[in-house]
């Protein structure tokens, strides 16, 4: 099924897969950077509110290039109570209208945070554009989760500006534009079932409810594969991490029924901290036969900055081939606009 070609373009009417092959062009995305009216000096932690994929961004840059000073994501109304002055309070949502954000920016405010946005349009740029707010507006998009990388880029080129990142760390986020390029070919919907490794995951896991495991380099790659999976092929997935896996979830795996319906995916790298990788190895030999054997996938690349956006986009890709197996257009998400009509009530 998933070399048929015709197939794929009449369940794919709005090319998510053409979408997904051109991501490693959003890594190269050059933003007009407001100025700035503080410094890196002025900044006591980082609070970037967010919901869905508009929070990936900011889940990926904790990976890489990780953060110097106390950064927490914040996908809810309200904002942790230690917001101050001395916060930088980073409002972020794609269509700019997502009440939770809107919410959280305007108990931001009232503390005197310093604020800066992301967004391609919406409440928040009237917002920004009525009090001079700094924003970085993304380029358009059919679905917020198909800007990741925008975002990604968004944060990052922030952190630049207020030097919190320094210049090879600059220079290696576009070289790795180029390794994504050349990887993101072998998944083309032109490239064969048996030579695809993105086809060969997405039928592992037809049929299935999906639980995806990374360790801690790796867990905002496994949650983007949750995202992907649960929006893009509409199929129930959840994710969880090690080390916390391996002191409670473990068990859950030991009882019955013996037979469970799920499909277990690994992300691994090799840079993960060796008792991380053991307790994967460790985990596989104690519970097989006691759950289905995972699909093991070893990420790809020469740091961890390679490694992390390339397991991202390969489960970009699973995902889509998924939500054709499973007779479906990749892209709407109906019943999550329907809900946003249902709360504004």
């Amino acid at each position: 099924m998933l070399d048929d070609l015709k197939l794929i373009h009449e369940r794919d009417g709005q090319d998510a897969l053409g979408l997904a092959e051109k991501q490693w062009q959003q890594l190269l995305q050059e933003y007009e950077l407001p100025d700035l009216s503080f410094s890196k000096d002025q900044i006591e932690n980082i609070v970037f509110a967010g919901m869905g994929g508009s929070a990936l961004g900011a889940l990926l840059a904790q990976t890489w290039p990780g953060f110097s000073v106390p950064l927490e994501i914040c996908r809810n109304y309200d904002i942790p109570a230690y917001v101050s002055a001395k916060t930088l309070f980073v409002a972020s949502s794609y269509s700019g209208n997502t009440e939770e954000t809107l919410s959280a920016l305007a108990q931001a405010e009232a503390k005197g945070a310093k604020i800066i946005m992301i967004a391609s349009g919406g409440k928040l740029a009237e917002i920004a554009q009525q009090k001079q707010y700094p924003i970085i507006l993304l380029p358009q998009v059919t679905q917020p989760r198909y800007a990741t990388l925008y975002s990604f880029k968004a944060i990052v080129s922030y952190l630049k500006k207020l030097d919190f990142i320094d210049d090879q760390a600059w220079q290696d986020l576009a070289a790795s534009a180029e390794f994504i390029k050349q990887e993101l070919a072998n998944y083309r919907p032109d490239v064969a079932t048996n030579q695809n490794y993105a086809k060969q995951i997405a039928l592992e896991l037809i049929g299935k409810s999906v639980v995806v495991y990374g360790g801690p380099k790796m867990y905002p790659a496994a949650y983007k594969w949750k995202i992907s999976i649960n929006e893009n092929a509409k199929n129930v997935a959840w994710c969880n991490q090690y080390p916390e896996f391996s002191h409670n979830e473990f068990i859950g795996w030991t009882s019955h029924p013996q037979d469970k319906p799920y499909a277990v995916v690994d992300l691994r790298s090799n840079l993960e901290h060796p008792q991380i990788q053991k307790r994967f190895e460790v985990t596989e030999r104690m519970l097989s036969g006691r759950r289905s054997a995972p699909i093991v996938v070893e990420a790809k690349g020469e740091n961890i900055l390679e490694q992390l956006i390339w397991v991202v986009v390969l489960g970009d890709f699973v995902s889509l081939y998924l939500a054709i197996l499973n007779g479906l257009n990749p892209t709407p998400v109906d019943i999550i606009e329907k809900m946003k009509q249902e709360l504004a009530k």
